[in-house]
């Protein structure tokens, strides 16, 4: 058997200070499974509790609304002898960090690179980069998946030959309202929009389809804002983010601005990888490849528009992925050529971003998802 629930831990540090109080933080990789650390949210101290489960490039985590139930995708083209990659459920034990394996499903595509629970906690939604698709799954009352319920297959290419060859279906996204289901596809230059029944977990296109993007942008990753009003797209190819008024009850994208992501004197190449809106609504914070920066971003009340305050050095090699604490005080960034994890601690008044506490060593951390133990 390629995966197991481990119920010790390969790596099991002494607790930091205060770690009675402490979070979990499970982290996503490309590597032999998730890890799971201890967040002292005083003091900003990671502390290494090693491996929690073995499975092959968890690349990125999921929690379900109770965070009793952790998803992942199995990054890969071929799986279990097929030509698929793999989503995955873990129960989560809060005493310990263990997590107990419920089960897999094959993704219905290759490569699946994000996956996202609905508000129901009763599917989750996968996007398969390699393939170009998205499928939505069901989730049992025991946090076991079953076989996909819906499938959808893009079509069509963008203008860039070398990574818009095809679709590329990078991120799953459902409103406030648990109606519909955004995409971001790289290769088709489009935030695609279905309309999703959360009694079924069908996928209907909704009417527009989709909301363009700039020829070569490579839209990789959405922000949804937390009053629903506007919505974010991180453009991987071009280092810009779009911002979209969002139509809540119609489900429609109007393109409002576009920024880069990079301060003036960056040079050399670039790609962008991950973007969150604080809690507060008030910042919005990027990721660069390439520069190793954190990009942050003023965000206006009103309109949403956005409005550069600061771009941080990532604290390591290619920031892949990173993720705000649940109530916004802290910020975890993952170097994906480094094998470290930073926390930055965020200004409740500016956004701006402070390095706190040494690094941890986590292989090839790609993504986060928090636990209150």
């Amino acid at each position: 058997m390629d995966m197991k629930t481990l119920g010790f831990f390969m790596t099991l540090a002494a607790p930091a200070a205060g770690a009675e109080t402490a979070m979990l933080v499970y982290v996503g990789t490309y590597a032999n499974g998730i890890y799971v650390l201890s967040l002292d949210e005083a003091t900003g101290v990671l502390t290494s509790r090693g491996l929690a489960a073995e499975t092959p490039d968890p690349s990125f985590l999921a929690l379900d609304p109770g965070r009793r139930i952790l998803f992942a995708v199995n990054e890969t083209g071929r799986l279990d002898d097929a030509e698929t990659g793999g989503v995955s459920a873990f129960s989560v034990q809060a005493g310990d960090g263990g997590l107990r394996f419920l089960g897999r499903q094959p993704s219905g595509g290759t490569y699946p690179c994000h996956i996202t629970a609905d508000a129901s906690g009763r599917f989750v939604a996968v996007a398969n980069y390699g393939s170009g698709s998205v499928a939505v799954f069901p989730v049992g009352k025991g946090g076991e998946l079953g076989p996909a319920r819906a499938h959808v297959q893009h079509r069509g290419h963008g203008s860039n030959p070398e990574r818009q060859e095809g679709p590329h279906a990078h991120g799953v996204y459902f409103d406030r309202a648990n109606r519909f289901l955004l995409v971001a596809d790289l290769g088709l230059d489009q935030v695609l929009v279905y309309r999703f029944d959360a009694e079924t977990g069908a996928l209907q296109p909704n009417d527009p389809p989709f909301a363009p993007l700039e020829p070569g942008s490579g839209p990789r990753h959405l922000a949804l804002a937390p009053d629903g009003r506007q919505v974010y797209c991180l453009n991987e190819l071009r280092s810009t983010i779009t911002v979209f008024a969002f139509d809540e009850k119609a489900g429609r994208l109007t393109a409002l601005q576009t920024v880069g992501t990079l301060p003036p004197e960056a040079a050399g190449a670039n790609s962008i990888a991950e973007i969150e809106v604080h809690p507060s609504g008030r910042f919005v914070y990027a990721s660069n490849r390439g520069d190793d920066s954190v990009a942050v971003f003023a965000r206006e009340a009103e309109g949403g528009r956005l409005t550069a305050v600061e771009f941080v050095p990532a604290g390591g090699r290619r920031p892949r992925g990173f993720a705000l604490s649940p109530g916004g005080r802290l910020l975890l960034v993952g170097h994906q050529d480094a094998d470290t994890v930073q926390v930055f601690r965020v200004d409740a008044e500016t956004g701006r971003l402070t390095p706190v506490a040494p690094t941890v060593t986590v292989p090839r951390p790609v993504s986060f998802a928090f636990v209150s133990r």
